[in-house]
């Protein structure tokens, strides 16, 4: 970018995504070189932008070669932020140039307008807006076949003729009331990021040289984490190793509105699960997981009883995952059956658990949600018609709702009342990682069937926070309320 020429002439900044190029902001361009000299076009980088599953289609390189392109536009401009503030401060226009529909600035859901808005004075420039036609990058993405398939269209299509954008965000509002409480264990995920050197010049093994490392905090307390976004007061009930190892880590990353209270569980560390990933190509080497996977003993199953019941007066729900490691036992699983509240159950099967874990503790579950993996397991049948399976396990153990989710098919719902299926596509494009998408689906899901929100919506709304957690490495990242109305926004559009 040439300082000395935008020092000598007024400079216009236009900022956003600008992900499928069109006649829209061809226009939207001419108009704002009209009102200066130097044409500065910033563009949202592509971890900012929160417009749904598989956005945005092209990244930022490419979208920044697209405008660059264009001879009336004079630099461009990668904003590492979400918003234009930072560009605003950084550049120093004279004119911020926006299209017609930021006039009315109660419109921009996100409120980032106002905060460019006081930018711009405070660097003395100000804010024009065009009056050409708008032409809506989302609305024909939606439309068209790049990124949703009929399948989808016409969920989406159903979805949008039914609820707007505003009901869905007074539903958002209405969680605040809720209070949940949350139990199961609580995992550390380590991914240790590697280079493979090959085989032993030895030995009969692979050797690995590893590079770097990231931690998240998992299991529950990643539950507790993505549903603090909705609800004010949040109740975590877990357990710890005995030398409360990683107690430091959980509390740094808790979210503050979530109230915790931890069991400590004997001869045996905080559960840590450390996957090997090749740096390369990102897929999983292997995992080595640290932890005790024996149940609780009679004390501990009593203290962690009488804890459930003594918060459960403070509670609107119970929401459970069950990794099948211990902690949950018979007993407690019984006794937390039995308590008059709303519960929302998550119980996993994984190489830990195989052929032992079972749903047999648990009765009269309000919803259940596993994947079709899960519910053959717990049939013991891998031939039979899923809906049929799906079915006989919801009269089995008296379930209110049963959700099964089925990776790139989907997720159903068959609902209480007269076992109707609601089917929802997967809108997930890319699938980085799987562990935590059912914890963060669950996390959505047990709110909304709680508040009897409707089952479509429902499962559309908890099969949206399931695909934003398959795009991302493990738990990196916890729901936002406020992102995830603007995928909604963008994905109704």
């Amino acid at each position: 970018m040439n300082k000395e020429r935008i020092k000598k002439n007024s400079v216009v900044l236009c900022h956003g995504v600008f992900d499928l190029l069109h006649y829209g902001h061809i226009k939207h361009f001419e108009s704002a070189k009209q009102v200066g000299d130097f044409l500065l076009v910033s563009l949202t980088s592509d971890e900012f932008i929160n417009k749904g599953p598989g956005r945005p289609i092209f990244n930022v390189n490419v979208r920044a070669k697209m405008i660059e392109s264009l001879s009336i536009v004079d630099a461009v401009i990668i904003s590492k932020s979400a918003s234009a503030e930072q560009m605003i401060n950084l550049v120093k226009p004279d004119i911020y140039f926006k299209g017609p529909d930021y006039k009315d600035n109660t419109k921009d859901h996100t409120k980032k307008i106002y905060k460019e808005i006081k930018a711009l004075r405070k660097n003395n420039g100000k804010i024009l807006y065009s009056n050409d036609e708008t032409f809506s990058s989302s609305n024909l993405i939606n439309k068209s076949e790049i990124l949703f398939n009929e399948e989808q269209k016409k969920f989406l299509k159903n979805i949008s003729k039914k609820y707007s954008y505003e009901d869905i965000a007074k539903i958002f509002d209405n969680f605040t009331k809720l209070k949940p409480i949350i139990i199961g264990e609580t995992i550390i995920d380590e991914y240790v990021f590697c280079q493979v050197l090959g085989k032993s010049g030895k030995e009969p093994h692979m050797v690995i040289r590893d590079e770097n490392k990231e931690t998240y905090l998992g299991g529950a307390g990643a539950i507790a984490n993505h549903i603090s976004s909705f609800c004010h007061e949040n109740y975590l009930i877990s357990c710890l190793g005995d030398k409360k190892n990683y107690l430091k880590f959980i509390k740094k990353n808790l979210m503050k509105n979530i109230y915790t209270n931890f069991i400590v569980k004997k001869n045996g560390p905080t559960i840590l699960k450390k996957r090997f990933i090749d740096s390369i190509s990102g897929n999983k080497l292997f995992g080595v997981y640290s932890m005790n996977d024996q149940s609780t003993d009679v004390a501990t199953s009593k203290k962690f009883i009488n804890l459930i019941k003594q918060k459960n007066f403070k509670s609107d729900l119970i929401v459970i995952s069950d990794y099948g490691h211990g902690f949950i036992s018979e007993k407690s699983a019984s006794e937390i059956s039995k308590l008059k509240k709303f519960i929302a159950l998550n119980a996993q099967v994984n190489a830990s658990n195989y052929g032992y874990h079972s749903l047999e503790k648990y009765k009269k579950i309000d919803t259940l949600l596993i994947n079709e993996t899960e519910l053959r397991h717990e049939m013991r049948d891998k031939l039979s018609d899923v809906y049929y399976l799906a079915k006989i396990l919801k009269k089995k153990h008296k379930i209110k709702n049963l959700i099964v989710t089925r990776g790139r098919n989907g997720a159903f719902l068959i609902e209480s009342k007269n076992n109707k299926v609601i089917k929802c596509p997967a809108f997930s494009r890319k699938v980085v990682d799987k562990v935590g998408a059912g914890d963060t689906m669950l996390a959505l899901v047990s709110l909304c069937l709680k508040l009897k929100v409707p089952y479509d919506l429902s499962l559309f709304l908890g099969s949206l926070a399931g695909a934003s957690a398959v795009e991302n490495i493990g738990n990196s990242k916890s729901l936002d309320k406020k992102n995830l109305l603007r995928t909604i926004e963008f994905m109704l559009k």
